[in-house]
């Protein structure tokens, strides 16, 4: 079996096809993932029926973990989108107060937990020409704010499926809670950074958003009934992560720990999420909440296979013996698991592929540098995320979106939401490094 630098040679080289199969050649992430991760298990030295095994344990074990968190996900943040209750919070939050720019960071932030950041960014950015106006100021700074809080959260904070196929792939699919409050730890200070940031890159810019058409729906939901599909189960999650940290398996642990699990908590969110007031059949939220997961998991599915051949591999046991008797360091692994996350993110485009792909490549060295804990593999994986959304330029779907419903030209956009991107990375990882010192 392939060992050593020819082993390193070879994942670099798949890693390589990965990035020119998508960006050079066009193909779809689905046979990019699948050929790959055959070749890589055939070049290492595997046999084919055993890398067939791989493949599926790795597809079905990572659907088994994420594949219904991402399903409900999908239809809570259909929910929210076509009832009209995003607008109902980001009246609530953006309010009539000062600081406009900043509340839109946190605007973002909280809508792009449940909802992608694509479509929390056309949902919102009708917004922008009347809050410029409220705030005095362009509309360029507070795009920008909009466009980072939401792409924050997208690749830090589950039940986004990014982070949800990191945690499963990295053996942390039981450690989502604290994945959650940890991700809002590191966030706060991001928050701040992008707020600043935005007002400084887009101070010289004039953005003219497209027309807006009208929503669909006459009234919005009350304030109430559209925080609650948010907040029921985050809740719940953060509960359970509460209680398994306080108490033992046993008295109240054991008849409240059903209902904290991620899934079952999410299941809870999509009722009051379903009950939203709507003049489309409800059928129809699910229905198009299925569409949106469907290529996700698909996409997940496979990452997890080729994360499989990866663990597969010799690579834990060659780095074992370079390192010697001395264990890895934490922070050069959280230091290796940015900078491949960000590498992957710069030249495919896709957070979700970079959190997936670096996962599996990080998984088999978590040993080596003693990472067992709930806390430290929520680490690894927000230092996979701060990496996942460094940087974001043409290659990235999210890119084109924010330029053209902000109306932020193509040049404009390069010299300002493609840095904001790298700022945001860079403070993440600062931010995961500082508690990894700390916790």
């Amino acid at each position: 079996m392939l060992s050593g630098i020819p082993l390193l040679l070879a994942i670099a080289g798949a890693v390589i096809f990965l990035i020119l199969a998508g960006s050079k050649f066009g193909w779809h992430p689905f046979f990019a993932l699948l050929l790959t991760a055959l070749g890589l298990g055939i070049i290492i030295g595997l046999d084919v029926p055993e890398i067939v095994r791989l493949l599926k344990e790795g597809f079905g074990g990572l659907i088994g973990s994420v594949g219904l968190l991402i399903v409900l996900g999908s239809i809570i943040g259909i929910a929210l989108e076509r009832s009209g209750a995003a607008r109902t919070i980001a009246d609530l939050i953006v309010g009539s107060g000062t600081a406009i720019g900043l509340r839109l960071v946190v605007l973002g932030a909280i809508i792009s937990i449940p909802v992608f950041c694509d479509s929390g960014f056309i949902i919102l950015a009708g917004l922008l020409p009347a809050l410029a106006v409220r705030a005095g100021g362009k509309v360029a700074p507070l795009a920008l704010s909009l466009a980072g809080g939401l792409y924050l959260t997208h690749t830090l904070i589950p039940p986004t499926p990014g982070p949800l196929a990191a945690a499963a792939n990295l053996g942390a699919d039981g450690a989502v809670g604290t994945i959650m409050l940890l991700g809002a730890l590191v966030a706060v200070p991001v928050i701040f950074v992008t707020w600043k940031a935005s007002a400084y890159l887009g101070s010289n810019i004039t953005a003219i958003p497209p027309g807006t058409t009208a929503s669909d729906q006459e009234q919005t939901p009350s304030l109430s009934a559209s925080l609650w599909p948010l907040l029921l189960p985050i809740i719940l999650i953060a509960l359970g992560s509460v209680l398994s940290l306080t108490t033992d398996e046993t008295g109240i642990f054991r008849y409240v720990s059903w209902f904290t699990d991620p899934t079952i908590a999410l299941l809870m969110g999509t009722v009051p999420a379903l009950l939203l007031p709507s003049r489309q059949p409800k059928t129809d939220w699910i229905k198009d909440g299925l569409a949106v997961a469907g290529p996700i998991l698909i996409i997940t599915g496979l990452g997890g296979a080729f994360g499989a051949i990866l663990k597969a591999s010799p690579l834990a046991s060659d780095v074992s013996q370079w390192v010697g008797e001395e264990p890895l360091s934490g922070t050069t692994l959280l230091l290796l698991s940015f900078g491949i996350a960000a590498l992957l993110k710069t030249a495919q485009g896709s957070s979700t592929g970079a959190l997936v792909i670096t996962s599996g490549i990080v998984a088999p060295l978590l040993p080596l540098a003693d990472f067992s804990t709930a806390t430290d593999l929520a680490l690894v994986t927000l230092a996979i995320g701060g990496g996942a959304m460094s940087i974001s330029h043409a290659n990235d779907s999210y890119f084109w979106v924010v330029t053209r419903f902000s109306g932020i030209d193509l040049r404009e956009a390069y010299r300002s939401y493609t840095p904001l991107t790298a700022v945001m990375g860079v403070m993440v990882i600062l931010t995961v490094l500082i508690l990894h010192f700390v916790l």
